[in-house]
């Protein structure tokens, strides 16, 4: 590997900059939030084996792409294709993959503006400025333009340090700090009465409502896009991963950390929910179904906080600051595909590359907040519902049906010695061929109605 190009000098610093990834806002909120609106534990329960199932598997491939090109997404497709021809679609997996990280990056940081100036709402509180609390929980366009602005800015800062120095670095230090909130939050949300009522619902599933397409179909989406699939971000990722290490273990360790922090943060939100029901805010509607789903982040929880006295304040602050910290390690790896391509395709410098791209999503965030009714919801549309299932899909193509198989399995056994007479190596490669492909399918197809 390059020097230039850099590496995860750790396999603990690989784990922590890929978990990440992996957890946004999409576990720390969507996991709970489509636990609460897909039958609790049936859900719960589904999504922990179509993780291990679906989400394990393709984030393999995606691993294992960019470990053996050593290169950005693009150079790393390439060099799995076997012919020519097929460069192209190596070309449009690879780059597309790239574009939808940025298209995602500039709609994540207006929802991470909002969390960070929620954050800065108590300390406003406490410094005795109401006004300015008030200002921070607002919607305003100066308000979102400074905080999605400063969101981006502080992640370009992060990437413009390299692999060592700023993506690994950064994310030994946010996720455990993830964590630590994370466990601070559910101790006092499970001492408040509603709480134990939430954890039942969360905890005990109605087997009979497991095999409900429309909650399977849920939880095998959740679990694709909580690991960043589909995006060129984890191909970016394994390409800075010794060729000492072991993938399919590396593999396994990362997909268990998304899942016990989506499982975790469950463990916050939906007591929370029943605690904040108990104190007399709304969560369901009379036919039982969860009130302002995509929102409730910003209107249920706060109301829960103020009925807190002055605790709600340092509580608030707690949550929105777990909030923000997933929002960040996930805007790291984003903004780390298009970098990485544009400074190998280009040879340009890491830094004046990086923030060049950085001003380029934040004039596209400025775009969507100038028309936001309009644009918002349709970037949303367009990046997750259609362009990661349809990349996430061609990843799986190129491994399962382009690759050499025994090209692919020498760059397993490398760290791995073992592999062939595995478990791993029996099932792995004729998952990643035929039960990936049909299943991603499937998410798409529910996706377009």
């Amino acid at each position: 590997m390059s020097a230039s190009r850099g590496e995860f000098s750790s396999r603990f610093g690989f784990i922590m900059a890929a978990a990440g990834s992996a957890v946004g806002l999409g576990n720390i909120w969507g996991f709970p939030t489509q636990t609460a609106s897909n039958g609790g534990a049936a859900f719960v329960l589904a999504y922990l084996v179509l993780a291990f199932c679906l989400a394990y598997p393709a984030l393999m491939a995606e691993l294992v792409v960019g470990r053996y090109g050593q290169a950005n997404a693009v150079s790393s497709l390439k060099k799995v294709s076997k012919h020519k021809w097929q460069h192209p679609l190596a070309f449009l997996v690879g780059f597309g993959g790239i574009i939808c990280a940025g298209m995602i990056l500039s709609f994540y940081a207006i929802v991470a503006g909002w969390m960070v100036s929620y954050t800065a709402e108590p300390v406003a509180q406490l410094m005795g400025a109401p006004e300015a609390a008030n200002w921070l929980t607002s919607q305003s366009l100066t308000r979102n333009l400074l905080f999605a602005g400063g969101f981006i800015v502080l992640t370009v800062m992060i990437i413009s340090k390299g692999v060592e120095n700023g993506i690994e670095k950064w994310s030994k230090r946010l996720m455990p700090a993830l964590l630590g909130i994370l466990f601070a939050l559910i101790a006092y949300v499970m001492s408040q009465d509603g709480a134990s009522e939430g954890l039942r619902n969360y905890l005990l599933p109605d087997f009979s409502a497991i095999f409900e397409p429309t909650l399977l179909v849920s939880a095998l989406g959740q679990a694709f896009f909580s690991l960043s699939l589909g995006t060129s971000v984890m191909i970016i990722y394994g390409s800075y991963i010794s060729k000492q290490e072991n993938l399919v273990t590396l593999g396994a360790s990362v997909t268990l950390i998304d899942v016990f922090i989506a499982f975790v943060a469950g463990l916050l939100i939906i007591p929370a929910m029943y605690v904040a029901q108990e104190q007399g805010v709304q969560i369901f509607d009379e036919a039982g179904k969860l009130l302002s789903e995509d929102t409730l982040v910003f209107q249920v929880l706060p109301a829960l906080f103020d009925t807190m006295g002055s605790a709600g304040l340092f509580v608030g602050f707690a949550f929105f600051a777990l909030m923000s910290i997933a929002a960040l390690t996930s805007s790291i790896s984003m903004l780390e595909a298009p970098v990485s391509y544009t400074v190998e395709k280009f040879g340009l410098d890491r830094k004046p590359a990086t923030w060049s791209i950085g001003t380029l999503i934040g004039s596209i965030s400025t775009i969507i907040l100038l028309n936001f009714e309009q644009l918002f919801g349709l970037v949303i549309a367009i990046t997750t519902r259609f362009g990661q299932p349809l990349l996430g899909l061609m990843c799986c193509v190129f491994v399962g049906w382009i690759w050499s198989r025994a090209s692919l399995l020498k760059e397993i056994q490398s760290g791995c010695p073992e592999a062939a007479n595995g478990l791993f190596w029996k099932i792995w490669p004729w998952y990643i061929k035929f039960v990936c492909p049909v299943c991603i399918s499937l998410v798409f197809i529910n996706s377009l109605r």
